[in-house]
């Protein structure tokens, strides 16, 4: 059977990944070694979806280059440019003619910066069942005091959306979605909109049944910040073998360097200690230097924000800033 096209949002700025998004595109940063836009391309032409289109406007080069065409993963990929950044309506709006180019009239959204095992042909067929124009992958949400939620009617479709910490029952999306593309087609191009935000509560109000839910059980990883993205890079050197330092790594002998992520060209002199931290590209931890739980940046000539300081030519942030 012939698989949709996929949009894979990759054009965020990730502020709440800072500071490490002031090198690299947040699909761009590694988990254990591999770039996430690469994971979830790969992941989704394992699963037959070759044909993708991935949005770009922040630091667009760090994801071209680690992905290209594709055919390292053994997808056929294409690039919608943004500028400005569109948001999770406007983004797939302006990406329609490279959706529907071949005739397609649906497709998958997925999020660049989740991973998830969820059953894409269980997906499909939900939302060919509930004859929606949107269907939403769910699972229960595991911390309402973190993430906003989506209520869902006894029948299967979505009925509204609540703010982190509200007491209503709910559910997490996460970040995976079938669609169709006279959802977005009514959006004037090229002008920035959100979906949950703005376009599916509409939607719904003209047509209760317009968003369906597809809830399941799922796995799924947020890497939303630092320490999200710590946390899952460690889940999966567990699984797949530490990748967590980068070949072009240069570390003293008498280093320690525990539960880290060196990313590339990254120097560690003698003595230093690194226990739980991100190192980010380009950056020369002095001999005798000790850093814990923190993201670490070269400073260069930005000015810190508020959770964030400057040791010598470094800019640090702490790894569970912005957590909550």
């Amino acid at each position: 059977m012939r698989r949709p096209p996929a949009l894979v949002l990759t054009a965020g700025l990730g502020t709440r990944l800072r500071p490490l998004t002031y090198l690299r595109a947040k699909a761009a940063v590694p988990v254990n070694g591999q770039p996430l836009a690469v994971r979830v391309s790969a992941w989704l032409a394992a699963h037959g979806f070759v044909r993708q289109v991935l949005n770009l406007h922040h630091h667009p080069a760090t994801i071209t280059a680690v992905l290209g065409d594709g055919s390292g993963v053994g997808a056929e990929v294409r690039y919608s440019w943004e500028q400005p950044v569109l948001g999770s309506a406007g983004g797939p709006r302006h990406a329609l003619p490279l959706l529907t180019d071949a005739g397609d009239e649906r497709f998958l959204i997925v999020n660049g910066d989740t991973l998830t095992d969820a059953d894409l042909d269980a997906l499909l067929a939900a939302h060919a069942r509930a004859r929606a124009l949107v269907t939403m992958a769910l699972v229960p949400n595991p911390a309402p005091h973190k993430y906003g939620g989506v209520a869902v009617s006894g029948d299967g479709y979505v009925t509204g959306f609540t703010r982190r910490g509200a007491a209503l029952d709910s559910y997490h999306f996460i970040g995976l979605q079938v669609v169709e593309s006279r959802a977005f087609a009514p959006l004037a191009d090229g002008v920035p909109a959100e979906s949950v935000g703005a376009l599916y509560p509409s939607l719904i109000a003209q047509d209760p049944r317009s968003v369906a839910a597809f809830i399941s059980d799922a796995a799924f990883h947020d890497i939303g910040t630092p320490g999200d993205c710590l946390r899952t890079s460690l889940h999966y050197a567990s699984v797949e073998g530490s990748r967590l330092v980068a070949p072009s790594a240069r570390i003293a002998p008498d280093a320690t360097v525990e539960r880290t992520a060196v990313w590339d060209d990254v120097t560690i002199g003698a003595g230093a200690r690194l226990v739980e931290c991100i190192v980010g590209d380009g950056v020369h931890i002095p001999g005798g230097a000790s850093f814990e739980r923190a993201a670490i940046v070269p400073a260069g000539a930005r000015t810190p924000a508020g959770d964030e300081r400057i040791e010598r030519d470094l800019l640090v942030r702490p790894l569970d800033a912005g957590s909550r």
